[in-house]
């Protein structure tokens, strides 16, 4: 039970987080298309992070990695 509880806690914060970083957002016409990519893959690779991974460390893992390899990708 007390692991669910964790996971709970884990998914609101990882929405909350997304949450704010779309409302910081708010100026991203202003932002490169690498810089789009970054944002956009650093949080799909937190959000896979935290489900392959579980806890900090795969959650920040996957985002380290989502946001690298969304720049790549949006530099093409």
């Amino acid at each position: 039970m007390k692991q669910n509880i964790g996971l709970r806690v884990a998914t609101l914060a990882l929405a909350g987080s997304a949450a704010l970083l779309a409302t910081g957002c708010a100026s991203w016409d202003n932002l490169s298309r690498a810089d789009k990519g970054t944002a956009a893959g650093a949080v799909v690779g937190g959000v896979v992070g935290n489900a392959v991974g579980g806890g900090t460390l795969g959650t920040v893992g996957g985002a380290v990695v989502g946001g690298v390899v969304g720049r790549e990708a949006a530099k093409r």
